[in-house]
């Protein structure tokens, strides 16, 4: 019988009987899908130059390259287009710029969303682009003067800059990651290169885009002033380019499909865990170890020991957002600073939009600097410089900077001209006539007031006067070769006044006219006109700008100009064609400017100041740029190591708009602030430095008592096994295996 039974299995055996016999009935849970068919075989990668880089990623920094120009570009002008173009006050355009920042960091969410979870990163990152390129367009035909009236320019700069914070943010998380997905996991050193080139192309694009869109919006006019609209255009063309070039690589990328957002499922494990335990307080039901253990009703072991590891993180988080607070103020306060100081610094001259730019240019400079430098150096005497100390460093040091910002604007109002308080006028006395004149006030306590003659075109300083009420008429006595007049105007408290006399053989007489109170805030000089001849003179003073003053004594308006040396103004009137020397109009700078006619020297420009220019170099802002870049890159390249060693493996990207909604918190709190504080500008950057140092003070205790993530901590073999044999025992799947 045992020799009839083995015949039988032998005569069942479809194996030949050289070879081993192999079979295997593996166990897999629902979950698990079954194999698929084999798929074909893939298509080799194009490499760069033989070696282990795909090609495709060519096209990826590229595209980041242009991108972050037109991201960047855009941004450094953003804050003076609202000042200027819209005429919005200056809390009003901060808080604007902060709001959209604060936009452009919580969309990454949703960028993240789709592409994880309904159309992959490929087509997430063309389908935005197009959003971010309609944005670019929206915002420029914004800046266009003749585009509509204040409101459409209003209506349309909102509309494209909520599509350019869409198509931004949207597409933040994708392209790095998408970039990473061309590699092999084999060649996890080439792409950690990878990297670091993708981090030189954001500095790079935003470097060069800081330094030209603020010569194209100055430098450049358009529509008889600043080309905003070619500022906003070419930063929009740029975006064009990206989207091009992203594109022609198609063919060559590695397109992972979508797998499930992480983000939606930690959401939601979080929130059932936080209502199944409302909905179980009874005293009688046993007590769990951790809040999140009472999501194990529905949600598998590991996700849950991932989840408690990424929320100790995230409250490590909390107090990271008064940093960005500080530090995203670059684009903002400290670029309007930049508009009350002298921006000549010898071997150039920058705008106010400009020096921005030295912050990526730090930056470049900074991070091999301190990582081959610096840390080592740190670390040979002993110092054991972790993650939390060094951006709690970054903090002290982003404070200190704010500290210095505030002695710079200390300074700034100590040399501006002082403005006219309650019931004080400043006045001056301008005289155009030709010969000496005695001006005396008849009903002013002061007698000494004017106490010399004043020669003809002789340059007189504001004297300041106090009014008994917030106006007040004065009787203005001019004593003339043997001529006496007496002329009566009126003064108005918080204003500045030229009293222009004129005077020639027939008589004299004179003219009230309003200075200008202040520095002109966009650091441009401003100048108005006199004329004293008999024709009027229209002037062109640049390409875009031309004005014209009326015959015998007419005056014309401020006009703003670009800092500049005007040495050949082109004038003409009925019959002659003249040019005329303004020559150096200063940052700040306002100006009255007389065309006069003497018979021994012909036409020219008398030139006095209404206003002197800014006095401050726009070099002492240099120490608060290096500083605080310093701590940027402390705090930032730090915490983003950080928060990628931290994080779980499939929290990775869970914790990286984590990151992101920082940046955005930090935005808000500059919005709140400049919306509801009543403070003087050195006080508040002194309010931001004190309110860094005491969360600086609270993230170290935090940081402190932070007990780092292991990976042991995240994942349990002994938890794993045991939900894998839970499963339902019933599906089976053959494997090949020698028996």
């Amino acid at each position: 019988m045992p020799e009839k039974r083995v015949t039988e299995e032998l005569a069942m055996n479809t194996f030949p009987a050289n070879e081993s016999k192999e079979t295997l009935f593996a166990l897999v849970s629902p979950e698990e899908e079954l194999p698929r068919p084999s798929s074909p075989p893939k298509k080799k990668a194009w490499k760069i130059c033989c070696s282990n880089y795909p090609l495709s990623i060519a096209f990826i920094v590229v595209n980041e390259f242009c991108e972050r120009f037109s991201y960047y570009g855009m941004k450094a002008v953003l804050t003076l287009y609202f000042l200027y173009f819209l005429h919005w006050s200056e809390d009003t355009s901060t808080s604007v710029y902060h709001a959209f920042s604060s936009l452009c960091y919580f969309t990454p969410l949703l960028g993240a969303v789709m592409a994880d979870s309904w159309l992959g990163k490929f087509r997430t990152i063309i389908y935005l682009s197009l959003v971010y390129v309609l944005g670019h367009l929206i915002k420029s035909l914004g800046a266009v003067p003749v585009v509509g009236g204040h409101m459409m320019h209003t209506v349309l700069s909102m509309v494209g800059l909520f599509l350019i914070a869409l198509g931004t943010g949207g597409i933040k998380p994708c392209v790095s990651a998408f970039g990473g997905d061309q590699f092999e996991e084999e060649h996890a050193k080439e792409r950690s290169r990878f990297f670091s080139v993708f981090y030189l192309a954001i500095n790079a694009g935003s470097l060069i885009s800081m330094f030209v869109t603020p010569m194209l919006r100055g430098d450049v006019q358009c529509f008889g002033g600043d080309c905003y609209a070619l500022a906003f255009g070419v930063p929009g063309m740029l975006m064009v380019l990206a989207l091009v070039v992203f594109a022609l690589g198609s063919k060559m990328y590695k397109k992972p499909p979508p797998e499930g957002n992480i983000v939606v499922k930690v959401s939601k494990c979080i929130w059932f865990a936080i209502s199944n335990r409302l909905k179980n307080r009874s005293s009688e039901i046993p007590k769990r170890e951790h809040w999140l253990d009472w999501a194990e009703e529905k949600y598998p072991k590991q996700l849950i020991l991932e989840v408690k590891a990424l929320t100790r993180v995230l409250f490590l988080y909390i107090p990271l957002p008064m940093f960005w607070a500080l530090l995203d103020q670059q684009g903002s306060r400290w670029t309007l600073q930049a508009t009350r100081m002298n921006g000549n610094m010898g071997f150039f001259v920058f705008q106010p939009d400009q020096i921005q730019v030295l912050n990526p240019l730090l930056v470049l400079i900074f991070i091999p600097m301190f990582d081959f430098g610096l840390y080592p150096l740190v670390k040979m005497c002993g110092i054991n410089l972790t993650s939390i100390r060094k951006m709690a460093t970054g903090m002290i040091l982003a404070s200190l900077a704010f500290a210095i910002a505030a002695t710079v604007e200390i300074k700034i109002n100590e040399l501006s001209p002082h403005k006219p308080g309650s019931k004080e006028v400043y006045l001056r006395i301008l005289n155009l006539a030709d010969d000496e004149v005695k001006v005396a006030l008849m009903d002013y306590q002061n007698n000494s007031l004017l106490p010399e003659p004043i020669k003809p075109l002789q340059k007189t300083e504001h004297s300041k006067m106090l009014l008994t009420t917030e106006s007040q008429y004065f009787h203005f006595q001019l004593q003339y070769h043997n001529m006496s007049v007496t002329s009566e105007h009126i003064l108005e408290e918080k204003n500045r006044y030229s009293l222009v006399i004129r005077g020639d053989q027939s008589g004299v007489s004179s003219i009230l006219i309003k200075d200008m109170v202040t520095s002109t805030a966009n650091g441009m000089a401003a100048v108005r006109l006199i004329n004293t001849l008999d024709k009027d003179v229209n002037l062109t003073l640049n390409r875009d700008v031309s004005l014209s003053v009326g015959e015998d004594y007419g005056i014309s308006a401020y006009r703003t100009l670009e800092r500049g040396k005007y040495h050949h103004v082109l004038c003409r009137t009925q019959d002659k064609d003249f040019s005329l020397d303004l020559g150096l109009l200063d940052f700040g700078a306002a100006y009255i400017v007389v065309i006069t006619n003497s018979s021994d020297q012909g036409l020219q420009a008398w030139k006095t100041e209404d206003i002197s220019p800014n006095q401050m170099s726009i070099a002492w802002q240099l120490p608060q740029y290096i500083i605080v870049t310093a701590a940027e890159v402390m705090f930032s390249v730090t915490g983003l190591e950080f928060s990628y060693a931290q994080a779980p493996l499939s929290m990775k990207s869970v914790l990286q708009a984590a990151w992101l909604l920082t940046v955005a918190m930090g935005n808000i709190i500059v919005l709140i602030v400049a919306q509801t504080s009543v403070l003087v500008q050195w006080a508040e950057f002194i309010l931001f430095s004190c309110l860094l140092l005491i969360v600086c003070f609270i993230f170290s205790i935090m940081g402190y008592y932070y007990i780092p993530v292991k990976p042991e901590d995240t994942y349990s073999p002994q938890d794993a096994m045991t939900s894998h044999i839970k499963g339902n025992m019933r599906d089976l799947v053959t494997k090949k295996t020698k028996l």
